[in-house]
C-alpha cells in the first residue's frame, strides 16, 4: 500500500458531474473528484487493516498535499484515531496542515483528527493558544474547532474546567472579530457547550453577547 495506490483509488471514483457541483458548492479553487463520503470511509478503512501508523502519516501527507478535496479529507480520516501511542509523529502531520486551511469542510475533518490528539495530551493546549492571534482567519478558527471536546462533559475534572475557562478566554479575544466564520466557532463551541454546561454560556453571553454578531448570539443561545 504506497501513497500513490491510495490516490489511485480515489480517482477511480471520481464522478465528473458531482465533481462539478462541489466545486461549485466550496468555492475553493482546488480539484474536486466528486466523491461521497461513505465511499471515502470504504477506502481509508481498507488502507488501516494494510498499513501501520508511519505508513498512515506518509499516505495522509502526500494525499493532504496533493490539494484534492476528497484526497484531504480521506487523509484526515486516515489520521482520525482514538488510540495512537506514541501520537508525536501524528500531531506533528496533522498542525502542518493548519497553516494551509482554507476551507471548512476540509479543516473540520482535520481539526477531528486534532482533537483526539490534542484531548488525550492537554499539554499542546499552549501549542493551539498560539493560534489564537495567527493572521490566518482558518488558523484561529481552527483554536476553537479543535478544542470542542471540552464542550462535552457533563462531569468534568478540575482541571477540565480550568482548560474549559481557559478556551472561553480565547472565545472572549474573538467575539469583536469581523470575521463570520470566527463569529461562527465562538456560537459553536458556546451552543455545543450549552447542553453540557448552560450556567457557563449564560455567564459568557451576560459578558461578551453585546460584542457580537447578531446570528452569531442567536446561534449560542439556541440550547439555552
Amino acid at each position: 500500500m504506497t501513497p500513490q495506490d491510495a490516490l489511485s483509488q480515489l480517482e477511480a471514483l471520481a464522478e465528473p458531474v458531482k465533481a462539478g457541483e462541489m466545486a461549485a458548492y466550496h468555492k475553493v479553487e482546488r480539484r474536486y473528484l466528486g466523491i461521497a463520503n461513505p465511499d471515502i470511509d470504504t477506502l481509508y478503512k481498507a488502507w488501516r487493516k494494510e498499513t501501520d501508523i508511519p505508513q498512515r502519516i506518509e499516505i495522509a501527507a502526500f494525499l493532504w498535499d496533493s490539494d484534492i478535496h476528497e484526497a484531504k479529507v480521506a487523509a484526515a480520516k486516515l489520521l482520525t484515531q482514538a488510540r495512537i501511542n506514541p501520537d508525536d509523529a501524528v500531531w506533528d502531520e496533522i498542525c502542518r496542515w493548519v497553516p494551509t486551511f482554507d476551507a471548512w469542510a476540509v479543516a473540520d475533518h482535520a481539526c477531528g483528527a486534532g482533537a483526539r490528539r490534542l484531548f488525550l495530551n492537554d499539554k499542546r493546549l499552549d501549542q493551539i493558544e498560539a493560534w489564537t492571534t495567527d493572521e490566518n482567519m482558518w488558523v484561529r478558527r481552527a483554536a476553537l474547532v479543535m478544542t470542542l471536546p471540552w464542550t462535552k462533559s457533563n462531569y468534568p475534572k478540575e482541571n477540565e474546567l480550568a482548560q474549559r475557562d481557559r478556551i472561553l478566554g480565547w472565545a472572549a479575544g474573538y467575539v469583536t472579530d469581523p470575521e463570520w466564520f470566527i463569529q461562527k466557532s465562538v456560537s459553536w463551541w458556546l451552543r455545543s457547550l450549552a447542553r453540557h454546561d448552560p450556567a457557563r454560556v449564560q455567564k459568557f453571553l451576560d459578558e461578551h453577547g453585546e460584542n457580537m454578531k447578531p446570528f452569531a448570539f442567536k446561534d449560542a443561545s439556541r440550547t439555552l
